[in-house]
């Protein structure tokens, strides 16, 4: 359904059941994915924020189906041609929250309200970014990972931690990991792989890389293989912060 007043330009592609709300707008360069809710005022496509940008330059934005976009979002196109900014499916983009170009947000992620995801950021599946937190560009936020409200991120975050101020984990997203069924070996394995990690001297990426070689668990070795990606650093727990922090 399109409702009055939204604009829809033509050449976006809309999945079954969308729901374009009055004043909302959708670009030629999107491509929407069944069921997804575009609320009152949100730009999905828009240009991007680069002062080089070509306006002509053919690029392009991806909704998942089931996504929910409210109030003043802005999801703008990549920079690169034939390139596409990425929201993925069943995600949840609270208002005015910010998706810069070439960002690639996966599967089920929550945004809250006044999120900034600058351009080229990576954040991972079921992850969810708590209100005014801004991402710098090129960062990596892993699968599972809660940031929290007002946090700065300028470093990659590990999946299943909790970062808090600015770059500092404060230890592992329990009630999530919880809430996926993950079993008690598992939680335990990746304790201990974060101990390892952060309590071991050299190379972090050196460090987890060794470490692989013994993983059992699928998401040890996916908390692992993090460290070893990526062109910045990864976020550090600023004091002795306990792998075991339950936020609930």
């Amino acid at each position: 359904m399109i409702h009055p007043h939204a604009l829809v330009e033509e050449g976006a592609q809309l999945g079954a059941a969308c729901e374009i709300m009055a004043g909302a707008v959708v670009t030629r360069h999107c491509r929407l994915g069944d069921r997804v809710v575009v609320h009152p005022y949100a730009v999905v496509g828009g240009d991007p924020q680069y002062l080089k940008f070509d306006r002509a330059t053919p690029t392009a934005v991806e909704i998942g189906s089931g996504t929910v976009i409210r109030e003043h979002v802005t999801i703008n196109r990549s920079i690169h041609v034939g390139q596409t900014t990425v929201v993925g499916a069943r995600c949840f983009l609270m208002a005015n929250a910010h998706v810069g170009h070439d960002c690639l947000v996966a599967d089920e992620v929550v945004l809250a309200n006044n999120v900034m995801l600058a351009g080229h950021v990576a954040v991972g599946p079921g992850t969810f970014v708590g209100g005014g937190a801004g991402i710098h560009q090129y960062c990596r936020i892993g699968e599972g990972v809660m940031v929290a409200g007002l946090a700065r991120v300028t470093l990659d975050v590990p999946p299943f931690t909790l970062v808090a101020e600015r770059d500092e984990i404060v230890g592992f997203n329990l009630v999530g990991m919880r809430r996926r069924g993950f079993a008690r070996e598992t939680i335990r394995e990746l304790k201990e792989a974060f101990r390892a990690v952060y309590s071991t001297p050299g190379n972090i990426r050196t460090v987890a890389a060794g470490l692989l070689a013994t993983a059992v668990s699928a998401e040890a070795r996916r908390f692992l293989e993090f460290f070893t990606q990526g062109k910045r650093g990864a976020a550090r727990p600023a004091r002795s912060a306990p792998a075991e922090v339950d936020p609930s």
